[in-house]
């Protein structure tokens, strides 16, 4: 090959270089311009200023968004009177969240490493990481207390589903006061019955807290059966409570905690339905949501409960009201782990 051809091919491929890197800055300059990506017809998204700080820009909700386009999976908010509107973006992604009294919690992905993995990142009020923990499995719930003192995740380190009986979970309480991190609830007390209780079966999910940032429930798996229990974290004890409630959430005035129930004769794949306990009478009540709910509620007001239903981008929310009357409304498209704030 003479030094003239050569030096052709060489300026060729210098030429060839140039233009995809053009046509790469052309295409991103392209997404740039352009406002949002959603679908048609769907929310406006764009990036903005999103703050978790008490009375920081009215009563909102903070949520992953699931709109299609450049934020996706990126925490959004918009007003709580307002929540199909014009949503603002904050850059922070994370796969699942919830925020109270200034601080969040956010199970995100983890890619610093040669594999991937997933973390915990706690967030202050300007969404600002206080701390980090890796996880041990997918993110599957987090939870913050009223105060905003505690944190608490789920993982699942073996399967991925909560519909069948082949899976593993973690759950994890964190003391933001102390700095204590109790890595797995299975190292508390279990008290079943009245009585000590130890199983290698023991799997616990879908912690809520109570205002005096100690008490808290959550789900107990173990002999083929769901418990919900009431836990201490002063004591280190979890008492189970009652049979067959799962993912548990805490009303405000602490009185009442909407769970999802295995109903018998539904599809094994969708077993559950919403039903309202009164703690102090032991009544059960169903919510008028009829299809099954595989989400932790939460709960928007004293009187309203909102969860997530498969959408055609991965979510939708939809609220309903706790006592069982009314009927279930379409809250938010494309939206995933709300948190209302302000």
């Amino acid at each position: 090959m003479t030094l003239q051809r050569r030096i052709l091919i060489l300026a060729t491929a210098v030429v060839l270089l140039a233009a995809v890197g053009v046509l790469a800055v052309v295409r991103a300059s392209s997404r740039a311009a352009e406002k949002d990506h959603t679908r048609p017809g769907g929310p406006s998204v764009s990036r903005g200023a999103l703050s978790l700080a008490p009375g920081d820009g009215g009563r909102r909700i903070v949520f992953r968004t699931l709109a299609w386009g450049p934020h996706r999976d990126e925490l959004a908010t918009v007003a709580a009177d307002a929540p199909q509107g014009a949503r603002t973006t904050s850059g922070v992604s994370c796969l699942r969240f919830h925020a109270a009294a200034g601080t969040g919690i956010c199970l995100q992905s983890d890619r610093s490493g040669i594999q991937e993995g997933y973390r915990a990142v706690v967030l202050d009020a300007h969404l600002e990481q206080v701390s980090a923990y890796p996880l041990g499995g997918l993110p599957t719930r987090a939870r913050v207390s009223p105060g905003g003192h505690l944190a608490a995740w789920t993982v699942f380190v073996g399967g991925d589903s909560y519909a069948g009986t082949n899976f593993s979970t973690r759950t994890s309480v964190l003391d933001l006061r102390t700095g204590r991190l109790d890595a797995s609830l299975e190292d508390f007390t279990i008290l079943k019955d009245g009585k000590p209780y130890r199983s290698a079966d023991v799997n616990f999910w879908g912690v809520t807290f109570a205002a005096d940032e100690r008490t808290f429930y959550a789900t107990l798996a173990t002999g083929g059966r769901t418990h919900l229990v009431r836990g201490d974290l002063g004591e280190r004890t979890v008492t189970t409570l009652r049979e067959n409630a799962e993912c548990p959430s805490l009303s405000p005035d602490g009185t009442r905690v909407v769970f999802k129930k295995r109903v018998p004769g539904l599809p094994a794949e969708v077993p559950w339905r919403l039903y309202a306990l009164d703690l102090a009478s032991g009544a059960e009540t169903p919510l008028a949501e009829e299809r099954s709910v595989d989400d932790q509620v939460v709960w928007s007001d004293d009187g309203t409960v909102v969860y997530a239903l498969p959408g055609d981008f991965g979510a939708d929310l939809y609220a309903v009201a706790a006592d069982g009357g009314g009927a279930p409304a379409r809250l938010m498209d494309s939206a995933l782990a709300p948190a209302f704030l302000g």
